[in-house]
């Protein structure tokens, strides 16, 4: 399901040629035909291919077809030889979509061309432009990401065409960016057997590419001193398609804000990433894919004025305002991806690593004052793996998939804690003597094994059932496994009409970094002695996922949506930030579950569009069962008999927009709603409820005829300067308060090359 924004057609109009291709790769579709399993294994007839990228009947293709692409870019029509080139990367796009599909998952789709059509368009974070899907509440960069999808903690993978890309460290703000992005999908609810790991949900993204050569530049800035340059290339040479793209972020609203104040104090950040995809044909049969990225940004840690320090710290004078805490976070990745596809087998095997590092620098000073301990934190990473995926088409009726990945990551882990000896049998504690550190490092060389097969089977022509099982294997602070069986019917009864309903067995291991075990004993009658001496690892969460939906076009442009799922959970993760580091670590409860329904609805007509999302979730969860020494001793006894909501979780949620354009002019809207996530005493309490509204105006100037455009806009953030906390402070796992962005100017201008 595609989120409403102005369609292709409203920004590119048609040629007839395109037209009369897409009418005739409409009458060539087979109909499904169930035939005996032993008739001899045949593919569906292969379809004349299209000029553009468009969905194809074995799954959806690039959304952000590269001849759109172009023509958006100014660059004309392909030649000859670009569209033909197109037109087999257009087959192998649908080849890797029938390897890897969504059958059975709720899916809602962000297209190149929503995107555009957004407030702030290409300038808009991904970790904010997934808000506007349904089910998904925001929640501060500190929690990285600021985005929770079904009230889950950072359950979320991302792959990037059909690539896992390997999680991080638990560092602030997407390591990825928006303007490589040519459709992003959400996957949620009961996932085919292929999708491991992190199941909350999967950001399934596939990168844009140009037939022809082309691009734009931009600069982008506004409030908050904020400066943003970016740039995008693409083009095709030979048998060879590229795309590069950067974007650099200057402002000085790094992570929200502590008060409620338009301006921050001390919260510069500078951000800069690189993407990078290139794809070349080896044979009519074989496509060879690199893609490369690159994340480097820093952060100063904002501070709250006005705080009073703990009393113990023998110093005469300390202001909150003036501390002087900093945060590094790195993050390079490169994927290589060997593709093949034939009449009945497709396949995908890559190999792919990535380093990730996260460096808190503490106010060493200032921290023992306010916190009786300077931690400075470092969390490095080097993961390695592979991974495969193939398709076997046995007959119509039968397509069997199965497929591997294994990773192996490093991790070195440090805490260099900055500490008083004290007797902690006085309240305050008494010091006594001079501050010293503390070395708690960790390594460990971890390892993650998964297989899963799995046959898509269709009962009838409307009547389809994809079950499966998959194996996972960890080996890291503790050794465990599952099988875990995946089934899911999907049913069309009417054009227009589709019902889905399933079950999974999920088995999500922790994240290693986060998961590090820390060394109690080092702090032993020191100020950073915990009041629960307990710290059992932590473990995989193991869960039951039960799912059931309806998409219904209720009339022609008008197309509605409703889900509702169920999930039983042991051991469910959770993470939080416990101390001024601002870094996660990951917990258990033992026992846990979560409930919820989304209803979603998308209108176009035109070059008028407009969405809207809600959502209604409860995560609750009692018993906790690893690194209980990170919660408060009061609120841990409460814990291990009563259910708490859990601190991600937000029960109603919501989001919408529209957009219109008249001739060269876009007008765009789009809002978030949140009912407040839990906060106060075992999280009994929640903030207050907020709504916020963007808004934006961009226009095309066209100097020449046939001149490429240069776009100018101007984007409003919290229209109405709405002021609301996303934490209040107090709360499990929540060190700090943090407010949402006051409102804010922007304005741009981007050439297209």
């Amino acid at each position: 399901m595609l989120l409403p924004g102005v369609a292709a057609s409203s920004i590119i109009k048609p040629t007839a040629a395109m037209a009369q291709d897409a009418a005739k790769d409409a009458t060539v579709l087979p109909g499904i035909t169930v035939v005996a399993p032993t008739e001899k294994p045949k593919r569906a007839a292969a379809k004349p291919a299209a000029p553009t990228r468009a969905a194809s009947s074995r799954g959806a293709g690039r959304s952000s077809a590269p001849a759109q692409e172009a023509a958006v870019a100014g660059a004309g029509a392909p030649n000859p030889a670009q569209a033909a080139l197109d037109r087999k990367m257009q087959g192998f796009d649908q080849s890797r979509d029938h390897v890897l599909t969504k059958l059975g998952a709720s899916t809602y789709t962000i297209d190149r061309n929503t995107i555009e059509t957004m407030p702030q368009g290409d300038n808009t974070p991904v970790d904010k432009l997934v808000l506007q899907l349904p089910g998904v509440n925001y929640d501060s960069a500190a929690s990285n990401p600021n985005f929770h999808v079904r009230g889950e903690y950072a359950n979320v993978q991302t792959r990037i065409n059909g690539l896992v890309l390997p999680e991080g460290v638990s560092g602030l703000g997407p390591v990825i960016d928006t303007n490589f992005i040519g459709s992003l999908s959400l996957l949620t609810g009961t996932l085919p057997a292929q999708y491991g790991l992190r199941t909350a949900g999967v950001l399934d993204i596939t990168s844009r590419a140009f037939s022809t050569p082309g691009g734009s530049v931009s600069i982008y800035g506004g409030s908050q001193s904020t400066i943003t340059p970016s740039f995008d290339y693409g083009g095709s040479v030979g048998d060879t398609q590229y795309f590069f793209s950067g974007r650099g972020n200057w402002n000085n609203l790094g992570i929200e804000n502590p008060t409620s104040s338009v301006n921050a104090l001390h919260d510069h950040t500078d951000q800069g990433k690189f993407f990078a995809y290139v794809s070349t044909l080896l044979n009519e049969q074989t496509r060879l894919s690199v893609i490369s990225g690159a994340s480097y940004s820093t952060f100063q840690i904002p501070n709250n004025p006005n705080q009073m320090p703990i009393g113990n710290f023998p110093s005469a004078v300390v202001d909150s305002s003036t501390l002087n805490e900093n945060e590094i976070d790195q993050y390079y990745f490169n994927l290589v991806a060997l593709q093949t596809k034939g009449d009945v087998i497709d396949t995908q095997f890559a190999v792919f690593s990535r380093y990730a590092q996260v460096h808190f620098i503490p106010d060493i000073a200032g921290d023992l004052a306010f916190n009786n301990v300077a931690s400075d934190v470092t969390r490095a990473s080097q993961m390695y793996g592979t991974q495969f995926d193939a398709s076997y088409e046995v007959n119509r009726a039968h397509t069997l998939r199965a497929g591997f990945m294994v990773t192996a990551e490093k991790t070195d882990v440090s805490n260099i804690s900055t500490v008083f000896p004290a007797d902690l049998s006085t309240d305050p504690p008494t010091i006594l003597g001079p501050a010293y550190t503390i070395n708690d490092s960790n390594s460990l060389l971890g390892w993650n094994l998964g297989a899963y097969v799995q046959d898509e089977w269709k009962l009838t022509n409307q009547l389809t059932l994809n079950y499966g099982i998959r194996f996972d294997q960890l080996y890291q602070f503790v050794d465990a496994n599952q099988f875990s069986p995946r089934a899911a019917l999907v049913y069309k009864p009417f054009d227009g009409t589709t019902f889905h309903a399933g079950y999974a067995r999920y088995f999500t291991p922790p994240m290693q970094a986060q998961a590090t075990q820390s060394n109690l004993a080092l702090f032993n009658n020191t100020t950073n002695q915990p009041d629960v001496p307990l710290n059992n690892p932590v473990l995989p969460e193991r869960s039951h996922y039960f799912d059931v939906g309806v998409e219904q076009k209720l009339l022609p442009g008008l197309t509605f949506g409703l889900d509702a799922y169920y999930k039983i959970a042991t051991d469910l993760i959770d993470d939080g930030q416990f101390g001024q580091a601002v870094v996660l670590t990951q917990f258990n409860w033992a026992r846990g579950y979560s409930e919820g329904a989304e209803a979603k609805v998308k209108y176009q007509n035109g070059d008028f569009s407009a969405y809207a999302n809600f959502a209604f979730n409860i995560t609750r969860a009692t018993d906790p069962v690893s690194n209980q020494y990170l919660l408060d001793p009061d609120e841990y006894a409460f814990l291990l008999t009563h259910y708490n909501y859990t601190d991600d979780m937000q029960m109603l949620t919501g989001s919408a927009g529209a957009s219109y354009r008249w001739n060269q002019t876009l007008f765009s809207i789009n809002m978030k709603y949140g009912s407040g996530l839990p906060t106060g005493f075992a999280n009994s309490a929640f903030n207050e409820p907020y709504v916020t509204a963007n808004l934006g105006i961009a226009h095309e100037f066209q100097a020449l005829p046939g001149a490429k455009p240069l776009t100018v806009r101007f984007d409003v953030v919290n229209l109405f300067d709405k002021i609301y906390a996303i934490r209040d402070g107090s709360g499990i796992g929540v060190f700090a308060p943090q407010f949402g962005q006051r409102r804010g100017f922007y304005a741009g201008i981007s050439q297209k090359l």
